[in-house]
């Protein structure tokens, strides 16, 4: 359970490896962004840690490719059940450590729990082939096998989810996995393994390192060019993105990437502009902003601008208003961010639609929403991903516009359309350079049933679903004579 005062402070957050928790001899300090106070310390990674990590999923590797899918269904389902049984424990870890909502933690804790449940009836659907060779003395099988060791890189703004889906589908389809959690919750990112490792994981298939900030660089580079790790993913930013693909480029490793966005959500003349007020809003302001499919852009058509400005206030106010707690964001670098990306747009004529874009919190990690509106190419927050409680209206009269400025972004992970003409909704989703489109719901939409990835610089391969699953099999010809 999360501890208090001077016994949380003192408390250093282990690895998992070979099964069993490892403290390194030296640690940082985990700082709550909610308070600003140290909540506990973690422990911080080296060359020889890496190594330990890296030998442990190699030498598990032989057995655990080799188990049956039921057995992996087995571990998966009681998996579920024991996340479900910690769900308070492991929701405070989060909370102290990202300063999340208890909403936003009770809603990862949840989504990872149904990918669980989902992979354990996905766990046996891969399926090689038998083809027809040219020769008819001649068969073949196309074998599905598993790589081998995989790096998982996972961020903090969605933990329990991207940390999940980072191992839990390399690990269905045979793989052991090195997960490289988060500097800023360490602790949570413990929590998920010790949940597979409570439900009978076997020691070596799930191992986790964390290091300090400035150790980054080197970490990361020793573990991928690491010759027992066989492929890469890595959910984050784009510009750590392409660090993370030039690397495993070097090393001739391949790799999935789930990265940055600047996602539109367009709003037509003919939208039910109360539900779309409802979703920009979510779609903006959930967690903080600090969610890689938040909505960043919203585009409104001429004819209902007014009109739509007028709800989307009153829906802001409601949701996330000063009633309601300030919203936390990860750093006080990310509000300043946030804040200069703010001035910049006002300064060449943006105007303040929403919010209070001088107001100073008690806490420089607190930063209340801000939307403006009359965005134009020239400022910075046009192009710049925010990731934040800030977002845009700029306004739009035809879909060719609409589209030109959806699209005018090197990023293409998700969008929305607000229409009640589903045919102009499919039109606009066929167009738009995005992994997803989501008709008449906000931007923000991850699911288990759903490939999840993006277009241009938001990455390239998908987690989730069966393509998900195939992300971690490569495939082995075998040929014979009869």
């Amino acid at each position: 359970m999360a501890q208090n005062g001077a016994a949380a402070e003192s408390y250093s957050v282990p690895f998992w490896i070979n099964g069993q928790e490892v403290h390194p001899e030296k640690s940082f300090e985990v700082v709550s962004p909610a308070t600003g106070k140290v909540v506990h310390k973690s422990g911080s990674a080296s060359d020889v840690e890496v190594k330990a990590a890296a030998d442990a999923a190699a030498n598990a590797f032989k057995s655990w490719k080799k188990t049956l899918p039921n057995e992996r269904r087995s571990i998966f389902i009681k998996a579920a059940e024991v996340l479900q049984s910690r769900v308070e424990e492991l929701g405070q870890y989060m909370m102290a450590e990202t300063g999340a909502p208890k909403q936003w933690a009770d809603f990862n804790l949840n989504v990872a729990k149904e990918f669980l449940y989902d992979m354990a009836g996905r766990v046996n659907s891969l399926e090689g082939a038998v083809p027809t060779t040219s020769d008819p003395n001649v068969g073949a099988m196309v074998l599905k096998e598993p790589f081998g060791v995989v790096l998982a890189i996972a961020p903090w703004n969605a933990p329990y989810i991207l940390a999940m889906r980072s191992v839990l589908f390399p690990i269905a389809a045979g793989n052991t996995a090195i997960l490289k959690g988060s500097e800023m919750c360490p602790r949570t990112m413990w929590g998920l393994c010790s949940v597979f490792h409570e439900a009978g994981l076997p020691a070596g298939v799930l191992n986790l390192i964390v290091h300090e900030p400035a150790n980054a660089p080197a970490i990361t580079k020793s573990l991928i060019a690491n010759p027992d790790v066989k492929k890469i993913n890595f959910t984050g930013s784009t510009g750590v993105g392409r660090i993370i693909g030039r690397l495993a480029g070097e090393n001739l490793k391949p790799v999935l990437l789930e990265l940055g966005g600047k996602a539109p959500a367009i709003v037509w003349e003919d939208a039910d502009l109360d539900n779309a007020a409802v979703q920009c809003a979510l779609g903006a302001f959930l967690n903080s902003g600090q969610i890689c499919m938040s909505t960043e852009r919203i585009l409104v058509h001429k004819n209902v601008r007014a009109e739509f400005e007028a709800r989307l206030i009153g829906t802001i106010n409601g949701i996330f208003g000063p009633h309601t707690g300030t919203p936390v964001l990860i750093t006080s670098a990310a509000v300043e961010k946030n804040k200069a990306l703010i001035r910049d747009a006002l300064s060449k004529g943006a105007k303040l639609l929403y919010g209070d874009a001088a107001a100073k919190e008690a806490i420089p990690t607190h930063m209340r929403p801000i939307v403006i509106s009359d965005v134009k190419e020239e400022m910075d927050i046009y192009q710049t991903e925010s990731f934040g409680p800030t977002v845009s209206l700029i306004e739009i009269e035809t879909e060719e516009e609409a589209l030109r400025i959806a699209n005018d972004t090197e990023y293409g992970l998700t969008a929305a359309v607000f229409t009640e003409d589903l045919r102009r909704g499919l039109r606009f989703a066929k167009e738009i350079e995005t992994g997803a489109v989501h008709i008449n719901s906000m931007t923000v939409h991850d699911e288990s049933v759903l490939p999840h990835g993006g277009a241009k610089a938001s990455g390239y391969g998908r987690f989730n679903t069966a393509y998900g699953l195939g992300e971690w099999v490569r495939t082995k010809t075998v040929t014979f004579k009869y």
